[in-house]
């Protein structure tokens, strides 16, 4: 049982992050205000780790098994609609995923570790940077301190809005799907609006590829060919009403639970583009961003989470389905055993990334307890 001191200190830390909020690649006080609170409350021996992230370890001298878990640190460019005192200070930015609940649940399990020391082997939390972009955990991976570093077990969390609070979500094999974005620019030549046959306009090419991913998308999650592809972005030429465009560009974010049916797919619409571009004599230039591998939870490290809600006394949910959105904690787990866990955030709870979303405090000691006994059945 967690005593209302330690609680009330959390939760205050929460707050001060939620009201500090900072995007991918740029959580420099963010960082420094999880170093210092480390310095502060804990034993751990503290190294950063890629620009932005912090790594917190504890050793026992003992072997035993060496086990991470990772919370998530970054905002999102997102106005907050909230007029709480804790809403965010940063005009455009805030905290919509969560990511600063993930972080104080690091913060107050580091506190915990401190006082009860393992008994073997090693535990390491990774406070991540670069979550919401698809580039931190592929940073973490190719840092230098962290390709010395042993792993046994990966584990993490998110909290997840719709579920009752304090209910774990659990799933074997895909948690998450296969997320990434494609950009398509054509370039072709501007005209006069009266002669748009002197020039090369991309609109029905653009026309072409949103019917396309109309056409290829199977929005079913019951289905393993699930695909989705959805159009987030489309611009084409300038409010110049006698010019005919020249140039457009359009994206998209596919997502599939299959790495063989996003590979396919992704194959089929860059050969469409390919032929749509050329049909109407445009340049066509493709890049992809923000890809999220699917996070494979690997059917021990799920037992390990039963486990712990069971002996926390935490309803256990099973999702029958993977979470449709991407989590770049996936590149762990190809490389870990591991797995991710929900956390219910509350039936009423406004959606991730919805401008009046809150991280719930309730769930911190949830979240806490969850890892702390997941370390010690490991230990």
């Amino acid at each position: 049982m967690l005593d209302t001191n330690f609680i009330a200190n959390i939760t205050a830390t929460r707050k001060a992050l939620h009201a500090h909020p900072e995007v991918s690649g740029e959580e420099v006080h963010t960082q420094k205000g999880i170093i210092r609170f480390l310095k502060n409350e804990t034993n751990s021996v503290i190294e950063k780790i890629t620009k932005t992230g912090v790594l917190a370890t504890f050793s026992a001298v003992a072997d035993g098994p060496a086990v991470m878990i990772r919370g998530d640190i970054d905002a999102l460019p997102i106005i907050e609609t909230n007029d709480f005192k804790h809403r965010s200070i940063k005009e455009g930015v805030s905290h919509k995923c969560g990511h600063d609940g993930h972080t104080a649940i690091l913060l107050g399990l580091a506190i915990l570790l401190s006082k009860q020391p393992i008994s073997k082997g090693k535990v390491m939390l990774l406070f991540q940077p670069s979550e919401e972009n698809g580039m931190g955990a592929k940073a973490v991976l190719n840092d230098v301190v962290f390709k010395n570093l042993k792993i046994d077990y990966a584990f993490a969390l998110h909290n997840l809005p719709g579920y009752p609070l304090h209910e774990i979500v659990v799933k074997e094999n895909e948690f998450t799907g296969n997320v990434k974005s494609i950009i398509i620019k054509l370039n072709g030549k501007t005209s006069h609006a009266a002669e748009p046959e002197k020039g090369m306009n991309p609109s029905l090419a653009i026309a072409e590829l949103l019917q396309y991913a109309h056409k290829i998308t199977l929005n079913d999650v019951a289905s393993k060919d699930f695909f989705l592809a959805t159009p987030v972005h489309v611009t084409m030429g300038e409010l110049a009403y006698g010019v005919s465009a020249g140039y457009g560009e359009v994206h998209f974010t596919i997502r599939s639970w299959s790495a063989t049916i996003m590979g396919a797919k992704t194959q089929e619409l860059v050969a469409f583009i390919h032929k749509v571009s050329k049909s109407h004599q445009l340049k066509s230039a493709i890049t992809w961003t923000q890809v999220f591998t699917a996070t494979m939870n690997h059917a021990s490290a799920v037992k390990s989470i039963k486990n712990a809600a069971k002996y926390n006394g935490y309803v256990v949910s099973q999702r029958k389905y993977p979470f449709k959105w991407g989590e770049d904690f996936g590149l762990f787990t190809q490389q870990f055993k591991g797995a991710m866990f929900g956390l219910g955030a509350g039936e009423e709870t406004p959606a991730l990334h919805n401008p009046d979303y809150d991280f719930p405090d309730e769930v911190l000691p949830t979240g806490i307890n969850m890892f702390l006994e997941i370390i010690k059945s490991l230990n």
